[in-house]
């Protein structure tokens, strides 16, 4: 069977449903989604400037994908990449590998959903090392947990549309300036996620001192899918001024977002937490969430 290999910066509409069909039957069959939300969501509706598209065909039909996000000056070329499930074991895996690393210089990061063996054994035979873990947590919300301790001079309310994008933007660089991904959002990333079906300002909280942004919780609600037969919220993303570290806020924020999450009748909660922020892992665990599966990054 003929297998041909094409990088483009952007995908016409055939190719965008032709991969979006190949990620539905990958995480049918994985039980985890192959790639992850900014992935998806440049996939639908186009990359940023300098973004690529790696497609590996056999015969006419799409058989992996990759996508790869513009280098980052220190770090370099960040990506992912998946086959479509029932064409697997015929190389295709290690074909499209080779063709990131000819398209990266082999200066790359690529991210392994689930910690799959076979991930793990295409990325050393290439000579990628583990590099980071990403740790998803779960616990159930009819469990019990604390009420919500707001420290003094604080007070919360939700997102306003149109309003708070600026503040937001500013506070989430301030918060996550050392994370690689989160501390990079520009409004247009916060304005594409407010587009999306899942978005809902009631479940965006944002907690005020004196005026001003110190802390949110964004909460977020998956429907079900090949992961998750039912609704799964998630704690989206916790952030607080540095400034405001130690005071309880990050506590009392993912409190009230777990509270409207249980509110709104979903049984499960998760979140994403980087395996060496052990103060965040410690204080995931002393609310009652236990880790549920691991993603990896490889770099080269």
């Amino acid at each position: 069977m003929d297998v041909r290999v094409e990088t483009r910066r952007r995908l016409d509409d055939e190719q965008v449903t032709d991969v979006m069909e190949l990620v539905r039957e990958a995480a049918e069959a994985d039980g985890v989604r192959p790639l992850n939300e900014h992935a998806m969501l440049r996939l639908r509706h186009g990359g940023d400037p300098g973004a690529r598209a790696v497609l590996i065909y056999e015969g006419g039909t799409v058989a992996g994908f990759a996508h790869l996000d513009p280098a980052d000056p220190v770090e370099g070329t960040s990506g992912e990449l998946v086959v479509r499930p029932a064409l697997r074991g015929r190389g295709l895996g290690r074909r499209l590998l080779e063709a990131v690393l000819a398209e990266t210089g082999g200066r790359v990061r690529l991210w392994a959903h689930g910690d799959h063996p076979a991930a793990g054994a295409l990325a050393a035979s290439a000579g990628l090392s583990r590099a980071r873990s990403l740790w998803q947590m779960r616990r159930p919300l009819d469990a019990p947990f604390p009420s919500v301790n707001v420290p003094e001079g604080v007070r919360l309310r939700t997102f306003v549309p149109g309003k708070d994008e600026d503040a937001w933007v500013a506070l989430n660089a301030l918060a996550f300036s050392t994370h690689p991904e989160q501390g990079a959002w520009t409004r247009e990333d916060l304005e594409l996620r407010e587009r999306e079906p899942w978005f809902d300002p009631d479940g965006f909280f944002l907690a005020v001192r004196d005026d001003s942004l110190a802390g949110f919780h964004w909460t977020k609600v998956h429907e079900g899918d090949g992961q998750d037969r039912e609704p799964v919220g998630e704690v989206y993303v916790v952030g607080v001024d540095p400034a405001e570290q130690g005071s309880g806020l990050g506590r009392a924020l993912t409190l009230a977002g777990l509270q409207h999450l249980r509110s709104r009748g979903l049984a499960q909660v998760m979140l994403y937490v980087d395996e060496e922020n052990r103060a965040a892992v410690r204080l995931y665990e002393s609310l009652g969430f236990t880790r549920w599966n691991t993603d990896v990054m490889y770099r080269g």
